[in-house]
């Protein structure tokens, strides 16, 4: 699975986290830019990724993390 695979599943997982069904995410997304992406939003939509997936991270991992392609790049990653 590629990187815009991921990035197109991970959109879907956020709309339903974030309760907004027209959110549109690109590679640069980050809590910033999205709309309700605060603390409590962030471990629900780590623990939907984790469970989506069946993979989990690392709390190193998650602190690197930039946006939301450095996200779907290290799902990539730990699914190859």
């Amino acid at each position: 699975m590629d990187s815009s695979a991921i990035l197109s599943e991970l959109q879907d997982i956020f709309r339903d986290v974030l309760d907004q069904p027209d959110l549109v995410l690109t590679p640069k997304s980050n809590a910033s830019t999205v709309e309700d992406w605060d603390s409590l939003a962030h471990i629900n939509l780590v623990t939907a990724v984790e469970k989506r997936y069946k993979i989990k991270f690392a709390l190193g991992e998650l602190q690197d993390l930039k946006n939301v392609g450095d996200m779907a790049d290290l799902i990539q990653t730990k699914l190859a």
